[in-house]
């Protein structure tokens, strides 16, 4: 219904962000990491979308590319697979990284998100393998995003927010939290970042 929405990216949360357009409307947008997004804070963006209705809820979902936006299309296609997990999968892993996984039958790679066993995984690769195509990445695909200097407390209490939201319990945002705090860094989003790849590594 809706293939994208342009407006001003009025405000951020762990889960979603809001885009307002020119007609005064607020978009609330789910999105894998919201702090893709974080360099476009009250500027104008570009969100490719896709609307999901269910019984309870009418959900937009957002992605900062239309390749994210078609590999979350192909994924809550699979079996065992809903919004929650493939946003999750997508949080911290380009479009590319996902087909490469699936085209190479990596069921490792892709148990390491939650909300993802052995079975769901194979489900993946079963249902995706050679529908899957590998596109030239840009930098927007490559998810290179110029973060704001924050204090780094605050950074790391919004990174470990955006975490416990896809997913991950308190155990491994312990683990995470460890790790941030030894390490320099200047915004939610490479926080976010630095967080995922210690989950998955």
């Amino acid at each position: 219904m809706y293939a994208y929405i342009k407006g001003h990216l009025s405000q951020l949360f762990p889960t979603h962000i809001v885009v307002e357009t020119s007609n005064g409307i607020g978009y609330e947008i789910q999105t894998p990491n919201s702090y893709r997004f974080q360099k476009y804070l009250n500027q104008e963006c570009k969100v490719f979308t896709s609307l999901i209705v269910r019984e309870d809820a009418q959900l937009l979902y957002g992605f900062i590319s239309e390749e994210e936006k078609e590999m979350f299309l192909s994924l809550i296609k699979v079996t065992g697979i809903g919004p929650k997990s493939a946003l999750a999968i997508l949080a911290t892993s380009t479009p590319n990284e996902v087909k490469r996984a699936i085209e190479n039958e990596n069921d490792t790679y892709l148990t390491k998100f939650p909300g993802i066993g052995k079975k769901t995984a194979r489900q993946i690769v079963l249902d995706l393998k050679g529908k899957v195509k590998i596109t030239e990445e840009t930098s927007e695909t490559l998810l290179q995003v110029e973060g704001q200097v924050e204090e780094n407390d605050n950074i790391i209490k919004e990174a470990l927010l955006a975490l416990a939201a896809l997913g991950y319990s308190k155990r491994e945002l312990s683990k995470v939290e460890k790790v941030l705090n030894k390490t320099s860094i200047h915004s939610v989003d490479e926080a976010v970042k630095i967080g995922l790849k210690t989950l998955i590594s």
